[in-house]
């Protein structure tokens, strides 16, 4: 019985084999058995008759015939390349292409496509200049009635919020604290500050909901200033508190590392709050301080604030010994890092910088440290050029970026493009070389120079992150499909015919006189020779009709 089975198996993949084989050859098969019927049916086609009727027709035809032809062809080609352009606009591929993979290719044994590489999520980032909600974030919003900050990103931080600042005390903790872990969680602004005053009015020593009162409801900065202060101030007193028990219960402890972030947190809002009211020596002494007692924390990126009060301060020499530290290639790099390295590389040759001259004399040793600086930037994030050119409009930085994205450079760019105007000349040398070092990135994209390959799917996050309004800066930017192309030249091709044709139609017409014959050159000649190899027998029997 199974010898039985074995030999049918086989029979049956032998018989597959063959119909799979069969099948190859089909079209040709096809062609022949049309040839074949034309062939056949020669004589009640009357195939002569109608083929000196066409030539005949095709002697008498107007200038006016030619003009239509043209232009119904330019308006056919024109309509398609329209919707083409639709359809590459919205899905990023081809309409021709598409029916033909999902109509054609099955029918004539499909297309083996490469596998694309699934869509990675991209890392998104808290920005840590983002701003304040209550007295910048709102006040636009108010002003032109769009709300400057996403749903996707409003979410993100309310992610961000419950994991800073509540602590793991469920059922054990006060009502203070269950009020304000629900004010976390929701995004609405009315009711996060009504959560919030409900808290404060329970237990006035409730530091995470005068931090809410900071971002959400103070309308001025100094106001922010104030509640970030006495967040802090209750941080403090509880940090202390614990540091004086000697024996800590895992609430304590939960608690404790909730403080901590609190402390952290309200002071590099309070440096912030004193960067944007002027006060550059006290955040920057805050700032430092920070660093130096949470290392840490390296994590929230708090040196880029730090380098950014330093730039307005214009301490260059203190930027550079910050970049020392952080520019390392064991350390996530950020375009605050590879732009400002650039910066400094620039600025001890910017000002005496003059294009014609370096045309004709060539780069200095110094010049070239800084284009290999500029191109290091430039690859890391090529959207930043363009803003700091004021190319682009630059809008209210969101609450998270994605790095090497759009939305980190319009964050680095709504803050630093006042320093590279503070540096005579930096503009200028920007604007000469940062599409050359542009032209140096490597394509396809799978390779790098000094950063690894752009992420997959970096388009799609910055547009979950930046507004509707904003026209996302994209790079790659997608190559136009073939057809898409095909259909623009043959659009322009047509309607160039048909102007051609419409204002000097004799011409036009013997030249598609010359082009038709020329066209059928090559079939006279094939009939020549098969006239030739064949007997006449056969010859006058195949024309005969």
């Amino acid at each position: 019985m199974t010898g039985k089975k074995g030999v049918l198996t086989d029979t049956l993949d032998t018989l597959s084999f063959w119909v799979s084989w069969s099948w190859t050859y089909l079209l040709m098969l096809w062609f022949l058995l049309i040839m074949f019927l034309i062939w056949f049916l020669r004589a009640p086609l009357r195939l002569h008759e109608n083929l000196d009727q066409l030539g005949f027709f095709m002697n008498s035809l107007t200038p006016k015939f030619y003009v239509a032809l043209t232009g119904t062809s330019s308006v056919i080609s024109g309509v398609i390349l329209i919707f083409e352009w639709w359809y590459f606009q919205k899905y990023g591929n081809s309409l021709i292409e598409q029916l033909a993979l999902t109509y054609v290719a099955p029918f004539i044994g499909g297309i083996d496509l490469p596998e694309k590489p699934a869509q990675s999520e991209c890392k998104v980032w808290r920005n840590p200049m983002n701003l304040i909600r209550g007295c910048e974030y709102f006040k636009f919003m108010q002003v032109t009635g769009s709300s400057p900050l996403t749903h996707y990103d409003k979410n993100l931080s309310s992610q961000d919020q419950q994991m800073f600042f509540c602590a793991d005390v469920s059922g054990a903790g006060d009502k203070s604290d269950e009020m304000m872990a629900e004010a976390w969680r929701t995004t609405d602004t009315e009711k996060r500050v009504s959560l919030a005053l409900s808290a404060v009015q329970t237990n006035s020593s409730c530091a995470s909901a005068y931090i809410m009162l900071g971002e959400e409801m103070a309308s001025t900065v100094p106001e922010a200033d104030k509640y970030f202060r006495l967040a802090l101030k209750v941080a403090d007193n509880n940090i202390r508190k614990f540091v004086s028990i000697q024996t800590h219960d895992s609430k304590a402890n939960s608690l404790h590392r909730r403080d901590i972030n609190i402390c952290v947190y309200a002071r590099r809002r309070v440096a912030m709050c004193l960067r944007k009211m002027g006060k550059l020596k006290e955040c920057i002494k805050i700032t430092r301080e920070l660093i130096k007692e949470f290392p840490i924390m390296s994590v929230l990126h708090i040196h880029e604030n730090l380098i950014e009060a330093l730039l307005a301060q214009k301490a260059y020499s203190d930027v550079q010994q910050l970049l020392t530290r952080y520019d390392d290639l064991n350390l996530p790099k950020s375009a605050v890092i590879c732009y400002t390295a650039a910066l400094l590389k620039i600025r001890p040759v910017c000002e005496k910088f003059f294009s014609d001259v370096t045309q004709r004399k060539g780069l200095t040793a110094l010049q070239y440290t800084a284009v290999e600086a500029l191109q290091r930037a430039v690859e890391f994030n090529p959207h930043v050029p363009q803003y700091l050119l004021e190319e682009k409009a630059v809008v209210l930085p969101p609450e998270h970026l994605l790095k090497r994205g759009d939305s980190e450079a319009i964050a680095y760019s709504f803050y630093h493009s006042s320093h590279w105007k503070e540096v005579p000349g930096s503009v200028k040398f920007l604007q000469c070389f940062w599409k050359d070092t542009f032209k140096l990135i490597p394509f396809p994209l799978e390779k790098g120079v000094m950063f690894h390959p752009y992420t997959i799917g970096t388009e799609e996050t910055d547009r979950k992150l930046l507004p509707s309004f904003h026209e996302v800066s994209v790079y790659p930017r997608k190559e136009l499909p073939f057809f898409l192309v095909f259909t623009a030249g043959l659009c322009l091709f047509t309607l160039t015919l048909a102007l051609l044709t419409h204002f000097y139609p004799v011409f036009m017409g013997e030249l598609a006189r010359i082009a038709l014959e020329y066209f059928a050159t090559p079939f006279s000649v094939i009939a020549e020779h098969l006239q030739a190899l064949l007997p006449q027998q056969i010859w006058n029997l195949l024309t005969r009709t």
